[in-house]
């Protein structure tokens, strides 16, 4: 098979993470790979913010979790990197290609030996008039919209394997 194949086949979503730093060199892989998504009329809507810091963690999962429900749980699972996906909200396709970035990141991270997860509810925080003044803090404009979180480490466990999928996932006509 393929390696790239090889790479969609095995990468699972990661949700526990050791307490190590991901190597500034593995990180700008990552980065790379998500700059270059596949992208609507090449208009590149998407933006990616990089929180490596526990104290610009903390907010954002503190407003994830509230978001979600539950206020005291850890939904960055302490993954050391999160990868904010943003997207320009006056470009049709700004979801989609948000969307793509994330893919390739999380692709580029297990091909890597990374952990990844996409973690959801970035839109709403970003929505948020707290979220409006962390973009306004990082010098991002109120145009961009939040599609998702690539959470990034080494995993403290092995994934568990792929389910089967589903036997009518693909119709031929």
């Amino acid at each position: 098979m393929n390696e790239v194949i090889q790479a969609m086949v095995e990468r699972r979503s990661c949700r526990n993470y050791q307490d190590r730093p991901v190597p500034q060199e593995l990180l700008d892989e990552v980065l790379l790979a998500g700059t270059y998504a596949a992208n609507g009329r090449a208009k590149q809507a998407g933006k990616i913010v990089v929180l490596t810091k526990k104290e610009d963690i903390e907010p954002l999962e503190r407003m994830n979790a509230e978001i979600m429900g539950t206020p005291q749980s850890h939904t960055f699972y302490g993954a050391p990197v999160v990868l904010v996906v943003l997207a320009d909200r006056n470009v049709r396709t700004c979801v989609e290609d948000g969307s793509l970035v994330l893919g390739n990141m999380m692709l580029a991270a297990h091909t890597l030996g990374l952990g990844s997860c996409w973690i959801h509810r970035a839109r709403q925080e970003f929505d948020s008039p707290e979220g409006q003044a962390l973009l306004k803090k990082w010098g991002i404009s109120s145009d961009y919209i939040g599609v998702g979180h690539c959470i990034l480490g080494y995993a403290d466990e092995a994934p568990k394997p792929a389910a089967p999928r589903k036997a009518d996932f693909i119709t031929v006509v």
